[in-house]
């Protein structure tokens, strides 16, 4: 068996001595947060999607928010110490975080940007999240996630 192509997330992940899992799945194009889970065996309730947004200021930030969840805006304005926050268009995916979408881990982004992770995380003992690349999800600690890339738990999704 040959040896494993590794993305920027784990790269990051053995540099800082942080465990983890790797899950490979077949998917040839982007998939929702759902079917990812599915695909890779992954258990919906501690699976996370990784959401780019911008603030007023212009400033780029990331949130980890469970798959079967929405993020509130307000919520994620006021967890960044923005006005507001709004998506970053598709388009713009590549160019921002070096991912495309659906293969965008909190991980190993062109930049580490400010990054927020749902308070539910905090609860888990696992959680799983994009490897960096379009079928690969990396299974780790939420407090490994959060200090590897400096993060904050809030809660910023739609109650």
């Amino acid at each position: 068996m040959g040896k494993e192509a590794k993305t920027n997330a784990m790269r990051i992940l053995d540099r800082k001595k942080i465990a983890y899992e790797v899950c490979n799945y077949e998917c040839g194009e982007f998939i929702d947060g759902i079917h990812c889970a599915q695909l890779s065996g992954a258990p919906e309730e501690k699976s996370y999607k990784t959401l780019v947004m911008q603030g007023k200021s212009r400033q780029y930030y990331v949130f980890v928010i469970p798959i079967a969840l929405e993020v509130d805006l307000k919520a994620a304005a006021r967890a960044v110490s923005e006005k507001s926050v709004e998506m970053i268009h598709v388009k713009d995916i590549t160019a921002v975080t070096g991912y495309v979408r659906g293969g965008c881990s909190p991980l190993g982004m062109k930049k580490q940007f400010p990054t927020v992770i749902h308070r539910t995380a905090e609860t888990l003992d696992k959680i799983y999240v994009s490897g960096g690349r379009i079928g690969t999800t990396i299974c780790l600690a939420p407090a490994d996630l959060k200090n590897a890339v400096n993060a904050e738990y809030a809660d910023i999704c739609v109650k």
